[in-house]
């Protein structure tokens, strides 16, 4: 059987990072990180080109754009992708992508590290980069995951939740689909084959605004957050509602826009999700108004979900609905 072809694009962070005497700047070209894996020449084919060099901290729309452009053009060419990415940023990249490319029949991989290549000894860079081509490599895999500390999380599912450890990342609210054990790979969950076929999209709608709220807010940020903004995501408090303070201008501004703003709840924990009927601060514009609600949405997931729903350009709060509660890469789980 011949050996499986695998594209490694590379887009700077801390993995391909150096120590400069401002600090830990992004520096190693993918020919450079081909050198430090010569023992993956035994089990495939693998390429690398260099897409961009950034800090993940500068990571944005654009960049998301191009990193799915780059996978679309090379589709054809290649059995599987993975992509090296700065950690900060990583999970909101692999849930765009989960929109940008979906029902991939070809894996693509985001992994990075907590400590750069160049530094071998106490670096988890190179096993992170052979469990993802591992992974990559094998059969059942399909659709955008991040593969990292030996877990594989779905591209919706992934959340940074430690600055410094090697075991960086987490599986919200969903389990991990699988484990890596010495570069055998263990599944948890099974992929299915797609039931839709493989779609590329080329729009997402970067007028989307995150307003996490704090005790005592004053409501006079939020005109300038509804004619500034399409989507608007509240990250609340608990299982999620509007308080007391802000309540009066966020009704006047919903009457005022209507469905002409998608409006969601999602709440500020992390785990277990939101549920704004609950409580009278939640029910009370969740009967008022067409929200949309997280439940047990990632925040990545809600916020780039949403702009890929508005670049799709709508034609009214029932289709954003349905694309909002649209399964895609287990997003949405109820």
């Amino acid at each position: 059987m011949p050996k499986k072809k695998i594209l490694l694009l590379t887009t700077g962070g801390t993995i391909a990072s150096h120590k400069t005497e401002y600090g830990l700047a992004p520096a190693l070209t993918a020919e450079e990180i081909l050198d430090f894996l010569p023992s993956m020449s035994s089990i495939c084919h693998l390429e690398a080109r260099n897409l961009f060099s950034i800090d993940s901290t500068n990571m944005t729309s654009a960049h998301w754009m191009q990193i799915a452009g780059a996978i679309e053009e090379s589709f054809s060419g290649y059995d599987g992708f993975v992509i090296l990415h700065g950690t900060d940023t990583m999970a909101y990249t692999a849930a765009a992508l989960s929109y940008l490319i979906q029902n991939s029949p070809k894996p693509i991989v985001l992994t990075g590290s907590q400590r750069p290549l160049e530094m071998e000894e106490i670096s988890d860079a190179r096993m992170n980069l052979r469990d993802s081509i591992v992974y990559a490599l094998d059969e059942a895999s399909v659709g955008v995951s991040v593969v990292f500390g030996g877990k594989v999380i779905a591209g919706t599912r992934a959340k940074k939740v430690k600055t410094m450890s090697y075991n960086a990342f987490a599986s919200i609210n969903y389990p991990e689909l699988a484990v890596m054990r010495d570069e055998h790979l263990v599944r948890y969950i099974e992929q299915k084959p797609f039931c839709e076929p493989l779609a590329f999209y080329h729009e997402l709608n970067s007028r989307v605004f995150l307003l996490k709220l704090t005790p005592g807010m004053s409501p006079l940020i939020l005109k300038d957050i509804f004619s500034q903004y399409d989507g608007i995501i509240v990250e609340s408090f608990g299982v999620g509602g509007i308080p007391d303070s802000l309540i009066h201008e966020f009704v006047r501004l919903m009457k005022e826009y209507g469905t002409g703003k998608a409006v969601v709840m999602t709440t500020q924990v992390t785990y277990e999700g939101s549920n704004i009927g609950v409580y009278e601060v939640g029910k009370r514009v969740q009967e008022q108004f067409p929200l949309l609600e997280a439940y047990d949405m990632n925040l990545e997931a809600v916020f780039t979900k949403l702009m890929w729903i508005l670049g799709q350009k709508p034609a009214g709060f029932e289709e954003v609905r349905n694309l909002f509660y649209k399964t895609i890469n287990y997003d949405f789980f109820m």
